[in-house]
């Protein structure tokens, strides 16, 4: 059941849960993705990062098809978008949501070029999400410059003159395997949560640690992004298995079965087992409009 990015976090908002965010790279991890989530019947938002696939339109339409047959909420979400090209990508692949990632600007230039994509997005019925603050690398997560936490007031003002569906907040986490131990700023998140009505998201899930994923999503994080620990599990499944001669025919099986596993603990773990629900929205209607660099 394809649905926005924004009725799936509303909801999620609500019932306060978090709801988690694979990201996929081609029909075998989407696949395992959709069943993890029909299995405990949970919704799901799929992200694909544009610099990850070879032909977003391509890759986008064929699980979006899949979406569309699915038990569950599913929404289709590009991530880490960049720009006006990336934007109408999305929307010629038939995405429910786009994320425009331009946290590495000042907050005054980040606030005029979200904005203005977000209005465009809205007018196609697309949901938006945006970075304030900046999630760092994991591999630099010892050095000064690593990210920058977003500051509470500043969300709320941002969300408050861009108009964005969610935000992602930078709270401690950071992008890949980490150098160190992780830091989660709680605190900071919980007072960002008292200043901002719409729904938060974290990236760089992956080696955060369950029992600090677990109290994000208790003190309002309400999408989690996960990619490296997925991919892990993924190769750990194919190299437990005998792979010489015949046995390399069982490759995808392996693959997909170690991505599924894994992605349904971390389901259980935000709380969006059994949070699917019954949508009102049957089939999203796309308005045709003019886009003006």
């Amino acid at each position: 059941m394809l649905v926005t990015m924004k009725e799936i976090l509303d909801h999620a908002n609500t019932e306060n849960y978090g709801v988690a965010a694979p990201n996929f790279f081609c029909e075998v991890d989407a696949r395992a993705a959709l069943e993890a989530a029909e299995d405990l019947n949970a919704p799901i938002i799929l992200d694909i990062s544009y610099k990850n696939s070879m032909d977003i339109i391509f890759t986008g339409s064929y699980v979006l098809r899949l979406a569309e047959q699915a038990k569950v909420p599913v929404a289709l979400n590009l991530d880490h978008g960049q720009n006006l090209t990336h934007a109408v990508t999305a929307i010629r692949a038939g995405f429910t949501s786009m994320m425009i990632d331009r946290s590495m600007l000042d907050f005054d230039e980040n606030v005029r070029q979200v904005k203005k994509l977000v209005e465009i997005a809205h007018s196609v019925d697309m949901s938006v999400e945006a970075e304030l603050g900046h999630v760092g690398k994991g591999e630099r997560y010892q050095s000064k410059d690593c990210g920058k936490l977003t500051d509470p007031e500043d969300a709320k003002r941002f969300v408050e003159q861009t108009g964005v569906d969610c935000l992602a907040v930078s709270i401690g986490t950071a992008h890949g395997s980490y150098q160190g131990e992780p830091r989660i700023d709680f605190e900071r998140l919980s007072r960002i949560k008292e200043r901002v009505a719409v729904p938060l998201v974290i990236h760089g899930a992956s080696g955060t640690g369950r029992d600090k994923l677990a109290e994000a999503c208790r003190l309002g994080i309400n999408k989690v992004n996960i990619n490296n620990d997925l991919l892990q599990a993924a190769y750990e499944e194919i190299i437990a298995h005998d792979m010489s001669g015949n046995g390399a025919y069982g490759l995808w099986k392996h693959l997909k079965n170690g991505y599924k596993q894994r992605l349904m603990e971390y389901i259980q773990l935000f709380g969006g087992a059994g949070k699917a629900w019954q949508s009102n929205q049957h089939g999203l209607i796309r308005k045709e409009i003019s886009l003006v660099e």
